[in-house]
């Protein structure tokens, strides 16, 4: 028998971010999804976005948005110190929420949008998109099964050249730094070894060095964490780097494995894997991790299929990110009030 017909997500989205068309527009056209409207601070850009991207219509603002009874989805890619405000809004009108990492400007406004999606009853994720791939779920594998023994070593890497001056990933007042744009990867994959390394990493050192002309903000962190089950690893980020890397090297007791890019697989699909019987290169697939995460995102909401993500895995997340910037040096990020 064949599947039964899955009705489409009914979809918003709040802003015309440049990451949208790659983490929502392409995985919503693979999978039969509307968008029904898109709201941005200029009227005239959300216009343009909507006739390029055929969503249905455009709202007057996010709070229009927000107001549409035929959006049941809302997907958050502001910038990061505008993801807390407008997730809680998003949730107190009922809207099932899929927001861009990380879900809050810190752990206790993480916290509050962890309480309002257990009143609204809605779903809430927060978009870590590599979780969904293949390629993790091998990584996994190949610890759960054995064949790398126990696990000794883990290094993540996340660094990409420097944006702009003017980008608000440098903004203090919204939420910006390394560690938030990028090293919340790091420690994220970090945390989801907790099964195979008798549970999750503590913080044991940070440090980081702060971005010229943006006080307060992280360009590079660099963090040390330590599992129960004795295992160590690196978690390192930086936001002015020499290329692009996004790599992670996990090492056991019989062997190891390496991906170059663990956070958009789709771009290189590599796992080596090396132990005494000699090295071997597998693919894992090219499809994109984001379209996996929407795809289960609506398995989620539409037949209650359970998400490896949810708000208080979030929590968890923001309080590690946090205790990284005071470790650091640096103080949690500022919330952003609208």
């Amino acid at each position: 028998m064949s599947e039964p017909v899955r009705e489409p997500l009914r979809i918003g989205v709040l802003g015309a971010a440049r990451i949208t068309e790659r983490a929502l527009i392409d995985p919503a056209r693979a999978g039969g999804h509307r968008l029904v409207a898109v709201a941005a601070r200029d009227r005239s850009r959300a216009e343009a976005f909507a006739a390029e991207h055929g969503v249905e219509r455009v709202a007057d603002s996010y709070a229009d948005l927000l107001a549409d009874p035929e959006v049941e989805v809302v997907y958050n890619p502001l910038a990061n110190g505008l993801h807390g405000p407008w997730n809680l809004a998003a949730l107190a009108a009922g809207k099932h929420v899929l927001s861009e990492k990380p879900s809050a400007s810190n752990a206790e406004e993480a916290a509050e949008v962890r309480e309002a999606a257990a009143k609204a009853g809605t779903a809430f994720m927060e978009g870590f998109h590599y979780l969904f791939h293949p390629l993790t779920r091998r990584l996994h594998e190949l610890l759960a099964g054995g064949e790398l023994g126990d696990l000794q070593r883990v290094e993540a890497m996340v660094a990409i050249q420097a944006p702009a001056d003017t980008d608000p990933r440098w903004s203090l007042p919204l939420a910006g730094g390394a560690v938030m744009d990028l090293g919340c990867y790091s420690l994220h994959a970090l945390r989801m070894l907790a099964p195979w390394a008798g549970g999750a990493p503590r913080l044991v050192s940070a440090r980081g060095g702060e971005r010229a002309g943006a006080p307060g903000v992280d360009a590079w962190l660099d963090a040390e964490l330590e599992f129960p089950g004795g295992a160590t690893g690196s978690a390192r980020c930086h936001m002015a780097y020499d290329k692009l890397e996004m790599s992670c090297r996990i090492v056991g007791s019989r062997g190891e494995a390496y991906t170059p890019n663990f956070v958009l697989p789709q771009m290189d699909d590599r796992i080596v894997v090396r132990t005494e019987e000699g090295a071997r290169t597998e693919r894992l697939g090219t499809r994109s991790s984001y379209t996996y995460q929407l795809d289960a995102f609506a398995a989620h909401v539409r037949e209650g299929t359970p998400l490896p993500l949810d708000a208080d895995d979030a929590v968890a997340t923001m309080t590690l990110i946090d205790e990284c910037y005071r470790a650091a040096g640096f103080e949690p990020r500022p919330r952003t009030r609208l």
